[in-house]
């Protein structure tokens, strides 16, 4: 099948937006390539260190087998991540079996979104991603290792990660995810009971105990945010084995993907033939199938900030329209809550991303001739591992749907277009996910209630301020004000608001989380309030319209713009919880639409 008119449109602009960045990303990494394994350049003493704990350092010193690092996210409060305690031995056995060594190269922080929700530690996430970049840097930089291995799957890690690995793209990159734990309490009825609790119909005791079922396991939460989203992206881009994202924790599969990473990472070393260093993999044409895949799964609005940064460390230049046109031709072909009823364990039984990028390649909506770490193309990706006498064997995924009211084919699927779309007007440009918005709620025009904070709309819910239609502004919520924190905790009342019969609509330059779902939020609103953006000159009583059809975010109240921008306070979210360390980051960070980012 031809690429779509749209797909290749997009992509051309984006190469030659990104004509000198590119080039120049190619050329720093030929450089740094074309001594060869830079380990051989190092001094004995240098080497010694390196090796001194080694129980096969004379491999490293003697020979020319692959040494491939680890740079691991590890750690065991995220249950995603605490399946991770034991693969570096995994991958150290893995690593002697193909005939080279493995060290792990460094730690990255992983802070989980989930524990934070609503508390001061929430404005450290998004820059968490930024730190875990530098923190990959600092593990690279030793300079001993042929391939590196990447330990890492929650929301800003795999950004992070990205960032890093790109920015040594001269060492060939494979990315190793840990699978979600299996289905627990329904998504739906968690929301149900969150709901029932920010009602007040229920105690504490039940609302722990729902949340207690949902998350109760080791592996990655099982709705669509995301987590879930970036291991899609890995899939999309080529950096993961095929099928390879959503395979429960602890299982012979699990165990034997891992190892197969391994021995690609070993063979596509430059200490072979088949040297594929990661800065190619990450070209334009990786970086549109990434964001085809978000359209087409209904994924997280995070990954409208992340993908421009990660894209950014490549040299390549993403912008917001960019999103919004492929968005308009991509067709939504999945339901995964919030989207829907379904986890992401139901999406891949139904057929999964095999079946997914096989129906998209086929529309001509994926760049077919891509590079990625089979050694092939992204046809490669719509086969599914098999487990046969203890090896890897591929097999053709499925070819049609298993479940219909999950995962539907690119000609018949939920929506025409995808689940995100930009709005612009006289309040700024902002994103939306819609995918899990009813279409009578494409078009909000209500009264604003302006708060410069979630507990202030948490205390007005409380006090029965908010009783009739509303457009609820929070503010001073971005990058520069306190770090652009996720503001999923004012999902339950503003639900609890909608289900009552009023118009309600979300108006924020913060972010909302991947589970954003059915309330319309008009979110990462740029310029953001602290930077003096229109937001901030929002009044209670200003009528505001949220209209997706038309793409517009507008402040219909004559005047609004030549009032004086209210002023933002700071004190409230300087200190405390590290907030004073990240200073720096939050005066010297770029607009949300150009990734939100201090390293890139």
């Amino acid at each position: 099948m031809s690429l779509h008119a749209t797909i290749d449109r997009v992509t051309d602009r984006i190469r030659e937006r990104s004509a000198s960045t590119r080039a120049a990303y190619l050329a720093k990494i030929a450089r740094a390539a074309e001594d060869g394994p830079r380990r051989a350049h190092l001094s004995c003493g240098n080497q010694a260190h390196a090796y001194a704990a080694m129980p096969d350092k004379a491999d490293l010193a003697g020979t020319r087998k692959p040494n491939i690092g680890i740079v691991t996210a590890y750690n065991d409060m995220l249950s995603a991540h605490q399946p991770y305690e034991h693969y570096p031995d995994l991958i150290r056995r893995a690593a002697h079996a193909a005939g080279a060594t493995a060290q792990v190269a460094g730690g990255v922080p992983a802070m989980c979104d989930g524990v934070t929700q609503g508390r001061a530690g929430m404005e450290l996430s998004l820059f968490s991603r930024d730190v875990i970049a530098l923190a990959t840097g600092v593990a690279m930089s030793h300079d001993t290792f042929d391939a590196a291995v990447y330990l890492g799957i929650c929301d800003k890690i795999v950004p992070g990660l990205i960032i890093g690995a790109a920015t040594f793209g001269h060492v060939p990159a494979v990315f190793v995810p840990s699978g979600p734990m299996p289905s627990g309490l329904p998504n739906d009825e968690k929301a149900k009971v969150r709901q029932q609790f920010a009602a007040g119909e229920i105690g504490r005791d039940k609302l722990m105990a729902a949340e207690m079922a949902s998350y109760h396991a080791p592996g990655t939460c099982t709705f669509y945010g995301t987590a879930n989203t970036n291991q899609m992206l890995m899939e999309f881009m080529g950096l993961h084995l095929p099928g390879a994202s959503f395979v429960n924790p602890g299982t012979p599969l699990r165990e034997a993907l891992t190892f197969e990473a391994v021995r690609r990472a070993a063979a596509i070393t430059a200490l072979g033939n088949s040297y594929l260093p990661a800065g190619e993999i990450l070209d334009e044409r990786a970086f549109v199938n990434g964001i085809v895949g978000l359209m087409a799964t209904g994924g997280s609005t995070n990954l409208v900030i992340h993908l421009p940064a990660m894209a950014r460390a490549a040299g390549v230049l993403l912008d917001l329209q960019d999103f919004h046109d492929l968005s308009e031709t991509v067709p939504l072909m999945a339901r995964v809550y919030p989207n829907g009823l379904a986890d992401v364990n139901h999406f891949h039984a139904a057929g999964g991303l095999g079946f997914m990028i096989r129906e998209l390649l086929a529309a001509g909506l994926l760049h077919e001739d891509v590079r990625t770490i089979t050694g092939g193309d992204l046809n490669d990706y719509a086969r599914e591992p098999r487990l046969r006498d203890g090896r890897i064997d591929w097999v053709d995924g499925a070819t049609t749907t298993l479940n219909d009211k999950v995962l539907r084919p690119a000609t018949t699927p939920f929506a025409a277009t995808g689940g995100l779309a930009q709005l612009d007007g006289n309040l700024g440009v902002s994103v939306i996910k819609i995918s899990a918005v009813a279409p009578e709620r494409h078009v909000i025009e209500a009264p604003a209630r302006v708060f410069s904070d979630q507990e202030a709309v948490k205390t007005a819910f409380r006090n029965g301020e908010l009783n009739g239609d509303v457009v609820v502004v929070v503010r001073f919520q971005g990058p520069r004000a306190n770090g652009m924190p996720e503001l999923h905790s004012l999902t339950p009342i503003l639900s609890v608001l909608q289900d009552r019969g009023q118009k309600v609509a979300l108006v924020t330059d913060g972010r909302m989380s991947g589970a954003s779902g059915k309330v319309p939020a008009a979110i990462h609103v740029t310029p953001e309030a602290a930077s003096g953006g229109p937001i901030a000159r929002l009044q209670d009583g200003d009528i505001l319209r949220l209209d997706v059809p038309s793409g517009r975010l507008e402040c219909l109240t004559e005047g609004f713009e030549t009032r004086p921008a209210a002023h933002f306070d700071s004190s409230a979210s300087s200190e405390g919880m590290g907030r004073e360390l990240f200073r720096a980051f939050r005066e010297n960070v770029t607009p949300a639409s150009e990734g939100a980012s201090v390293v890139v």
